[in-house]
């Protein structure tokens, strides 16, 4: 019988907990409703911090300050669910955590930070949601047990038609380069899943995602400081913007390590169609884009109806 003071206990209820499918779906919802909400904060950040948006040292020290502050967040949330600090990852394991760091967060965020200050909210939410679409078909060609099949490849093309909706006549303008940037950065963050997927089998989730934020985030600074970049708030609603930015960071990042940890890829990755419906509303409500509310309940019908089609199947085989 394993001692109390064992956290093995702990960690197979919580990859218990994320592998049972209602549980899953449940916080798939909320860690894309955290990350939808991340585009629509980080402008008003960057409002918040008198930062222009073709000061790009500036901006890659507000992504690395608030994804160091993340990766502080993730040892406190491994504290809390775990009730130790998470094992540090030894040789040729802590050099692939590191590695995964500079791709998912360093290069991955300076391209999605670059992309957000040149476009909006509307138009930069139905870019990222093309994320959804990619996993589930990475996922094909990766894993056996997670192959496409007809109501996946229906509800992905539903739910994409409800992104479509949530966009008509909303769409904004964007520069080139910011479109290339948030497809580069969709991308990335596409081949990221299997990869964390990987490195989460070999270590410590918390700590794969501290590393990642972390050290991320660090090259972020370091970079941005290198390049002539300052970060000082101009109004006393910038720290609370930025802590909220790092909150989304900690919580969503452990949330997707979990779930990516203890569940198919395709499960999860069509809940993508969430973000950019939360993106275009807080949008509107935080930045002053439009809104038609008719195109955004027509939009949740169809992505809930993609949601439902792509899980609409037997029970299935772990990857």
């Amino acid at each position: 019988m394993p001692h109390p003071s064992n956290p093995a206990p702990r960690t197979a209820r919580l990859d218990a907990l994320f592998g049972t499918p209602a549980f899953a779906v449940a916080f798939a919802v909320i860690c894309n409703c955290l990350w939808g909400s991340a585009f629509p904060f980080i402008k008003l950040g960057y409002r918040l911090f008198a930062i222009d948006a073709a000061d790009t040292a500036s901006i890659l020290c507000f992504a690395g300050v608030r994804f160091m502050l993340g990766g502080l967040l993730v040892l406190l949330a491994s504290l809390l669910l775990e009730g130790r600090l998470p094992a540090v990852p030894r040789g040729k394991v802590l050099a692939e955590c590191c590695a995964l760091g500079l791709w998912q967060t360093t290069t991955q965020y300076a391209f999605y930070y670059a992309a957000v200050a040149l476009l909006t909210g509307a138009f930069g939410g139905i870019l990222n949601s093309t994320q959804s679409f990619l996993g589930v078909i990475l996922a094909h060609f990766l894993y056996r047990s997670d192959r496409m099949t007809p109501a996946k490849a229906l509800g992905c093309a539903v739910g994409f038609g409800g992104v479509l909706v949530a966009t008509i006549g909303n769409h904004g303008s964007g520069s080139g380069w910011g479109i290339f940037c948030m497809m580069a950065a969709t991308v990335i963050f596409t081949i990221s899943g299997p990869w964390n997927k990987s490195v989460t089998r070999k270590a410590d989730s918390f700590m794969v995602c501290c590393i990642n934020l972390g050290l991320g985030g660090l090259a972020l600074l370091v970079l941005g400081l290198a390049m002539g970049g300052s970060l000082a708030p101009q109004s006393p609603m910038g720290i609370p913007v930025l802590l909220y930015l790092a909150f989304v960071s900690g919580a969503g990042y452990v949330l997707w390590a979990l779930l990516m940890k203890n569940n198919p890829v395709s499960r999860i990755s069509v809940f993508g169609l969430v973000n950019p419906v939360v993106n275009v509303l807080l949008s509107a409500l935080l930045n002053g884009e439009p809104l038609f509310e008719w195109q955004y309940l027509a939009a949740l019908a169809l992505v809930c109806v993609g949601i439902w089609l792509v899980n609409r199947r037997g029970k299935e085989v772990r990857a």
